[in-house]
């Protein structure tokens, strides 16, 4: 049995539909990450779990109880915002403290002592608890806002996009801690971001988000390798994935590409039909060299740049289709782009979506 499940949630806004009968089944103890580009309704699905919103339709349900009418106090979630969200008069051992002394639950104040820096030695802030806000730094903030959100060990933890306003060393530093402190605590995840590489690095699954649903839920592999359509395909990678309108015939363990006149051969084994699709293929999967092989093709060289390190070129066919090839620097140093170049591409590597729907034909 899942431990929280969402049944066909919508929320609207007027004519807005930001919400549309959405579902997942979440375990307990997963850390489960909602990616979607900006403004596909990941911070909104977060306060309708939360409470702060309120459902036009359908059933939030937690550890086998429907919790729709419950008030936010009443759902043992907590949240993390994206804006840190402290309270500016307080000092961080006192935001901190702030949910255990708002539960009106009368616990000593020895015992809030313990907890409090219990979760600071976590988050490695020992050291700030005597400051206010306005005197730390924006990673500060965050370990404090994420400590205030973990003190009262609640079911659920709700984490809208905590990484996004803290610089690329302290990102890099949480993706790597926040698995192991979030263990400690036993609860399960709800992660929002809109970095495809935070999603993979840090979800045991991931839910991608837009057109108001969840479009896949799957491991970051299969989603990365195996997407249900070309708008999710073109939500991950780093460059995006060439995609291009062509016509397919199967023989044996090959597909022949026709692609404007230009033709070309896959080994691919699939049981689609033949006719027309757009064929994707991801960058990392084309190779790239001065020599041709017996299924290659020639290519104009147009332009090179690093990136990530690796080395991404921009080629074209006679035709002027033009693809991304990504390459590792010693990949690259190998090739000359003053001679002539060809590509080939992996064996078993490409995708086929339909034209008008753009579904994963497989």
């Amino acid at each position: 049995m899942s431990y929280l499940n969402l049944e066909n949630l919508s929320k609207s806004f007027k004519d807005d539909k930001v919400i549309l009968n959405l579902n997942a089944k979440i375990d307990k103890g997963e850390f489960f990450v909602v990616f979607g580009p900006s403004g596909s309704g990941k911070t909104v699905l977060l306060r309708l779990l939360s409470g702060i919103m309120l459902l036009d339709n359908g059933e939030i349900e937690m550890d086998s109880q429907v919790i729709n009418e419950f008030q936010p106090e009443e759902r043992d979630i907590s949240m993390a915002f994206q804006n840190f969200a402290l309270y500016p008069h307080m000092k961080a051992y006192d935001n901190i403290a702030s949910p255990l002394r708002a539960d009106n639950k009368n616990i000593p104040d020895d015992e809030i002592d313990q907890k409090v820096k219990e979760v600071a030695s976590l988050l490695k802030i020992e050291h700030v608890l005597n400051q206010f806000p306005k005197e730390l730094s924006n990673g500060q903030k965050q370990r404090t806002s994420l400590a205030r959100s973990l003190i009262s060990k609640p079911s659920v933890v709700l984490l809208d996009d905590p990484l996004r306003n803290v610089d690329a060393k302290i990102r890099f530093e949480m993706r790597l801690e926040l698995p192991r402190v979030l263990k400690e605590f036993n609860t399960t995840v709800i992660y929002v971001t809109q970095d495809f590489r935070e999603a993979m690095a840090l979800g045991d699954r991931i839910a991608v988000l837009y057109d108001g649903k969840f479009n896949d839920i799957n491991s970051p592999k299969n989603i990365y390798q195996n997407p249900s359509s070309l708008t999710t395909a073109k939500l991950f990678g780093d460059p995006t994935i060439n995609n291009f309108d062509a016509n397919i015939k199967k023989q044996n363990d090959f597909v022949h590409v026709d692609v404007k006149g230009e033709q070309f051969k896959l080994k691919r084994k699939t049981d689609i039909q033949d006719g027309d699709c757009i064929i994707g293929i991801r960058p990392e999967d084309i190779i790239l060299s001065n020599e041709p092989s017996e299924n290659s093709i020639e290519v104009e060289f147009r332009t090179k740049t690093p990136l990530n390190l690796r080395i991404v070129f921009l080629v074209r066919l006679n035709n002027g289709l033009e693809f991304l090839c990504s390459t590792t620097e010693e990949e690259s140093q190998l090739i000359d782009e003053n001679k002539k170049m060809y590509i080939s591409f992996l064996d078993e590597k490409s995708h086929f979506f339909d034209k008008e729907t753009k579904r994963n034909l497989e």
